[in-house]
């Protein structure tokens, strides 16, 4: 059966590494070349590639190819303090994420400053400030408001010009050349866009964030899916917000959700908290999930599994996106040259309850 054949794939590569012995950031064979050695669809290879990037074996890089990752080596140990920023820390995917970056500097042996911004650039500024003056040796950064004009561009030049490695988490600041680590957002809002019309839904809105890069790039996939289905007024069928907002989005824009429900068979959310909201609005306005209407949405948090209605999502690396960031980082303090491209993860669909198949 091809679906466990990715399998032995994967247990094929490891082996394949080893005999050749490969070294990290040591480029990889190709989808193609594997299907051709395999004999195999490309489906399978994926699968197979999306467990070993899983398991810390290969990366992919989007606009580069596939490269060994190093996982089974000793990680670099060096010294001195790592600022890490981010927005926020005690809910959501957030403890996750920094969960990993905290267990691989730990290991190093680099003691973490942990700053929370609330996704404020004022709080980024400050706390970015705070971190040069304690003489941090590096920098981990999730960037607030990603999808803005930032004053802090000056301030990042000169993390920049004194030698400071940086790299990004989630997203980056479209101006920034610094590394950054992140789920490929595009191919989320794909899937789960695809995932929908394969169920027969034809009458898809969405809902994204417009002050992010992940709300963008989501957008995008969302589109993309629309379009490759003949679909070409999914903008039309868009509601807007800023992150802040979230809370209050059903509150002030009920008559507007409601018309947008009633015009629609399923929605695409921006992320699974959104989702859960919506859910609680549907669920107070009469509106029945999934019979009604059907809703998906992004980075598979512990809530979208366990809630009343558990969500079709897609997932999002979470602890492992934390490590390949601070993994990232150590490489480029041990070495300026290295840990320079950016590492993007592949996020798989993830089938719950919250679909309906017309």
């Amino acid at each position: 059966m091809e679906d466990y054949k990715y399998l032995a794939i994967v247990d094929w590569v490891k082996k394949y590494i080893a005999d050749e012995h490969l070294k990290a950031d040591d480029r990889f064979l190709t989808e193609k070349e594997l299907c051709a050695i395999h004999n195999v669809s490309r489906q399978t290879v994926r699968q197979a590639l999306m467990k070993l990037e899983s398991d810390n074996i290969i990366k992919r890089v989007r606009g580069s190819g596939t490269f060994v990752s190093g996982g089974n080596q000793p990680r670099p140990v060096v010294t001195g303090n790592v600022g890490v920023v981010s927005t926020y820390f005690s809910d959501y995917i957030f403890p996750h994420i920094i969960t990993g970056i905290e267990g691989v500097l730990n290991d190093a042996g680099c003691p973490i400053q942990l700053a929370i911004t609330h996704n404020l650039v004022s709080e980024e500024t400050q706390a970015l400030k705070s971190m040069l003056t304690n003489g941090v040796r590096g920098l981990i950064v999730e960037p607030s408001k990603s999808a803005l004009p930032n004053p802090n561009a000056a301030l990042y030049k000169e993390i920049r010009e004194i030698g400071i490695p940086l790299v990004f988490f989630n997203a980056k600041y479209e101006w920034s050349d610094f590394p950054y680590v992140a789920m490929d957002d595009t191919a989320a809002g794909r899937i789960v866009t695809d995932h929908l019309f394969d169920c027969g839904h034809d009458k898809i809105s969405g809902l994204f964030v417009f002050d992010n890069m992940q709300g963008h790039k989501r957008y995008l996939g969302f589109t993309e899916s629309c379009l490759a289905h003949g679909k070409t007024d999914a903008e039309q069928n868009v509601m807007w917000y800023a992150a802040e907002d979230s809370a209050k989005l059903f509150i002030y824009n009920k008559r507007r959700i409601l018309d947008m429900l009633e015009n629609s068979t399923a929605v695409v959310c921006f992320n699974d908290m959104l989702a859960l909201n919506l859910l609680k609005f549907c669920r107070e306005n009469g509106i029945r999930v999934p019979d009604d209407i059907s809703v998906v949405g992004i980075d598979n948090s512990k809530y979208a599994a366990i809630c009343d209605i558990p969500l079709t999502t897609a997932h999002h690396p979470h602890g492992r996106l934390g490590e390949a960031a601070a993994e990232a980082l150590l490489r480029c303090m041990e070495n300026p040259e290295l840990g320079r491209h950016d590492i993007i993860f592949t996020p798989e669909l993830v089938v719950r309850e919250s679909v309906k198949r017309l």
